[in-house]
């Protein structure tokens, strides 16, 4: 949809990944603007900033689809210039008011036409010619990417509505069909362009378009001689149609009008039109009152792409201005791409005009920056400026040489704040691939001078440095710290050996401290855990103190987190048959987030008395309906045929088919009783039923599955029930897992995290990933089961199930 004065607002969904009941919403399109998820496919679009644009309104899951502007008064003046959005998935109808902010707008936002009824869904709204709006709604037959299970309702039908004002005035021949058009003289169209009907003034802009340069004597004399201020905006854009270098003065003569969306008009039809004879006035309105009007006049200069403007823009940079204006400024400097002209600006006494000059001269082709003019920046007393040059320098690790003496005076430091500590341990992250870098971290990490602040940082940013492989240089710093068993130290020193592929750290000084953490009877116990996971290659053979104490980690009462983590060193260990069997007894308590993965303990095993118990365990698990058939039977594959004929008995009680989940759905809904709001939030953070490790509900949580903030909003009760006991029925969009098959003949399913050009990263688990070397893999294809576990209704009683269910349904 278009405003008035020719800015342009758009819908979209998943404009952000799904956090604190945001996802989808709409968005004003400045141009050259970079807008949604930050994500690969960005990458290569002009940036004016490590922020993407921001977002106008947001809407939560929304799916919001039709968009329109309403141009009639028969609303009422309130009314007048709104947007009226489709929201798909929110039963509903929605009204944003446009207010001027700055270069941007600040929307009022209420809800128009709202239907209690699940199945309505507004997929398109507009005006009619007589005022009233349009609303179409596609009923219950659609089931594709919509959020309401896969059970489409063919029988319920969609319907078209309109929407009148009680006692409004009638509007009489709305379309203008009694008018003469064929006949009407240019003078009497230039007329009809301040009508009151919105179809008569959008005819007559057509009709005049299509008169030619015959039309632009009377359209100027509407600028000149003080017709109405929606005649003098129409006669804008009926020039604008006009191709015709005469035309082009209409717009230039409108510059001076009094009205400013007049002027935004000009600036617009301007800039679409490449008039360069407009320059002179362009560079007055960088001075313009008018904030969107200076932003409107960086975009035509940008455009014309004329380097004389490049010290204006610069100028008008140094002022203070919204997120809109300061990109048009700099974008305008990267379209007219003079990196020479531009790189005066960083001599201008204005941080903000530097600022400006290093965002260009960073996304020019040929912009000529150097790590030697950047790095003063690392440290500048504005923080605009100061995280401009760390997204600069975050993206160039070959700078990282040049730029280590800079960061080893940073991480002494002793005056950083808290986040200034922590964006410098992000930005060694990110340079983590400089050998100087590398160094760097490794001599801090060393040096039994340094604070436990500096080395805590060194070991931050080597777990944000995601390098596929350790350096040899800190693996021998990080022995000494596990072996000393500093107590502020030590989980950060875990925490950065986990990060890496374990199997391809061989320092065997590492294990040796890890394992020395481990026994420790005195440490912590989730960061005991924690240190075996960590173990480069596993532990083999665990003693069999280390044994027993893995399996109290199993418990149900602990910590999601620790449990997976002593899941994860069973399941690679080299178990004995005797720990096998004690292993297998405990699989009956296991919930479903640990079964599956226990199970890969087995796999190297074909002794006939582990598989019955094992089998027989299964049978008794309350994490049995988390299993499927087919990724159970790889897990027995090497036992004897008396495990087989057991275990074809538990794959056909998992084979359970559709109809068998429909009646299973019915007889719960049925069954379940009253819920109670407060206990099924309690419910949700317990440790037994693990939701919100998984899961966010505003700012707490996990952030691995969809967010559920407003999910009330979105689906009814038999769908939330669906979605929990049988997660795989429908996949939500962004959270389908993926299939990778490598070269090795490994097979790894996970949520898609990073699809990177040298590795792809899978996450299993909210505390388990999968880092998959692009050369290593054979085939990715979409996976068709959730990695939400299935067999939580088995796992909590109905009455929780069903607190659980109100609490989610109330979550709005």
């Amino acid at each position: 949809a278009f405003t008035p004065g020719g800015e342009r607002i758009f819908t979209t969904t998943f404009l952000q990944h799904p956090g604190g009941g945001l996802r989808d919403g709409l968005i004003h399109a400045i141009y050259g603007g970079v807008c949604g998820k930050v994500h690969a496919v960005l990458d290569g679009h002009p940036r004016t900033g490590p922020d993407v644009m921001p977002v106008l309104v947001h809407l939560g899951p929304a799916a919001p689809c039709g968009l329109a502007s309403y141009e009639s008064d028969v609303f009422g003046a309130e009314y007048q210039n709104n947007l009226f959005a489709a929201c798909f998935n929110l039963q509903k109808i929605t009204r944003h008011a446009l207010k001027s902010a700055g270069a941007m707008f600040e929307p009022e936002n209420h809800d128009f036409l709202v239907s209690n009824q699940k199945d309505f869904h507004p997929t398109d709204v507009f005006e009619d010619a007589d005022g009233s709006l349009i609303v179409i709604d596609t009923g219950g037959w659609y089931k594709l990417c919509c959020p309401t299970s896969q059970l489409h309702k063919p029988d319920v039908l969609g319907a078209i509505y309109r929407v009148k004002k009680t006692g409004a005035r009638r509007v009489a021949d709305p379309r203008g069909l009694r008018l003469d058009w064929s006949a009407a003289s240019t003078a009497e169209l230039c007329k009809r362009l301040g009508d009151a009907r919105p179809a008569v003034r959008r005819r007559a802009i057509v009709e005049l378009g299509r008169r030619g340069a015959g039309a632009v004597q009377a359209l100027t004399a509407v600028i000149q001689t003080g017709s109405s201020t929606t005649a003098r905006l129409n006669a804008v854009w009926a020039a604008t149609r006009i191709d015709d270098s005469a035309a082009r003065e209409v717009a230039r003569a409108a510059l001076d009008d009094g009205d400013e969306v007049v002027r935004q008009a000009a600036l617009h039809s301007i800039s679409v039109r490449l008039d360069r004879e407009a320059l002179p006035q362009l560079l007055d309105m960088l001075h313009s009152e008018s904030a969107a009007n200076r932003r409107a006049a960086a975009e035509a200069l940008g455009r014309l792409g004329d380097k004389t403007a490049i010290p204006a823009l610069l100028a008008a940079a140094a002022a203070p201005a919204d997120r809109a204006l300061e990109h048009s400024l700099a974008y305008a400097l990267i379209e007219i791409g003079d990196a020479d002209a531009t790189r005066e600006g960083l001599k201008n006494p204005h941080l903000l005009s530097q600022r400006a000059a290093l965002t260009a001269l960073d996304q020019m082709p040929a912009g000529g920056l150097t790590a030697a003019v950047v790095a003063p920046y690392l440290a500048s007393k504005d923080e605009a400026v100061k995280q401009t040059a760390a997204w600069i320098v975050g993206r160039r690790p070959e700078w990282g040489g040049a730029l280590a003496e800079h960061f080893r005076e940073r991480l002494a430091s002793s005056n950083l704040s808290g986040d200034e500590r922590a964006e410098l341990e992000r930005q060694l992250g990110r340079l983590a691939g400089s050998p100087e870098i590398q160094q760097l971290l490794a001599s801090r990490l060393g040096d039994d001078r340094a604070s436990n602040t500096e080395r805590g940082s060194v070991l931050e940013a080597i777990a944000e440095s995601k390098l596929k492989d350790m350096p040899p240089a800190w693996s021998a710093g990080l022995a000494p710290i596990l072996s000393a068993g500093d107590a502020e130290l030590l989980p950060k020193a875990i925490a950065a050996v986990r990060s890496f592929n374990s199997s391809k750290v061989s320092d065997a000084r590492l294990v040796e401290g890890l394992l020395k953490v481990a026994g420790d009877g005195n440490a912590a116990e989730d960061l005991r855990v924690a240190a075996l996971a960590a173990a480069p290659g596993g532990i083999g053979t665990p003693s069999p103190e280390a044994f027993r104490f893995l399996l109290t980690q199993l418990d149900p009462n602990r910590s999601v987190g620790v449990r997976l983590a002593a899941v994860e060193v069973l399941s690679k260990a080299r178990l004995d048959r005797e720990q096998l069997i004690s292993l297998a007894e405990t699989i009956k308590g296991v919930g479903p987030l640990e079964v599956d993965r226990l199970l890969a303990a087995f796999e190297q095993c074909g002794d006939e008395e582990v598989g019955l118990k094992v089998v027989a365990a299964l049978n008794e698990s309350p994490g049995l309906a988390a299993l499927r058939a087919e990724t159970l039977k790889p897990r027995l594959a090497k036992f004897g045929p008396p495990v087989q004929e057991q275990a074809a008995k538990l794959y056909a009680r998992l084979d359970v088919g559709l109809a068998e989940q429909k009646a299973r759905l019915e007889e719960l809904l049925a069954s379940l009783p009253a819920g109670d709001i407060r206990r099924g939030q309690a419910v949700f953070n317990s440790v037994k039923a693990a939701c919100a490790s998984c899961h966010a509900i505003g700012y707490l949580g996990g952030r691995l599955g969809p967010d559920l903030t407003r999910i009330g909003q979105v689906r009814a009760e038999r769908d939330l029930l669906e979605a929990i006991v049988y997660p795989s029925a429908s996949l939500v969009r962004s959270f389908e897992p993926i299939v990778v098959s490598t070269q090795d003949g490994q097979t790894f399913m996970g949520l898609l995290r990073e699809d990177g050009a040298d590795e792809v990263v899978l996450a299993k688990g909210p505390t388990e990933e999968f880092r998959i070397a692009r050369d290593n893999i054979e085939e990715m294809l979409p996976g068709t089961i959730s990695i939400m576990p299935q067999g939580l209704d088995r796992q909590i009683s109905p009455q929780e199930l069903s607190d659980l269910v109100t609490f989610l349904k109330n979550c709005k």
